[in-house]
């Protein structure tokens, strides 16, 4: 078989596979791919979670820093080549509490967002299949 000819029967199959999963739909009782399902509970919780742990870590994570600091500054006025070592500690520390406590706050408020966006679809999926209830009972 040639290279052309077994290519040829490649693009005939896919566009059958193709035509099959466009043009069908599960048969009665076939579970076919699991519907999307989001519960709202699970999302505000969630995002509580990610609102409580961004609140004690802004609080918890800044303990040290005054203290680390102070070291820092004293160690580096006497002449202790470790001050500045310390105080690349303390800056390290202060960039990626600060990218955490974004990070918090960016799941937090997504999820909330989320959790408003559904509930706006589901009134207008509602509204969207109720007019069209009220069209099949004409069409009887």
């Amino acid at each position: 078989m040639t290279f052309e000819q077994e290519w040829a029967e490649l693009r005939s199959a896919a566009a059958q596979r193709s035509a099959m999963q466009i043009n069908s739909a599960p048969a009665e009782g076939d579970s076919g791919a699991p519907d999307l399902v989001v519960n709202r509970d699970d999302l505000g919780a969630i995002g509580n979670d990610a609102y409580d742990l961004r609140t004690r870590l802004s609080k918890d994570g800044d303990h040290a820093r005054p203290a680390t600091f102070a070291a820092a500054i004293a160690l580096t006025n006497g002449n202790f080549a470790s001050g500045s070592a310390v105080l690349k500690v303390h800056d390290f520390w202060q960039k990626h509490l600060k990218t955490l406590l974004d990070s918090c706050a960016h799941i937090s408020n997504h999820l909330d967002y989320t959790k408003a966006q559904h509930a706006k679809d589901d009134v207008k999926i509602g509204g969207d299949l109720t007019s069209i209830s009220t069209l099949s009972e004409y069409m009887k």
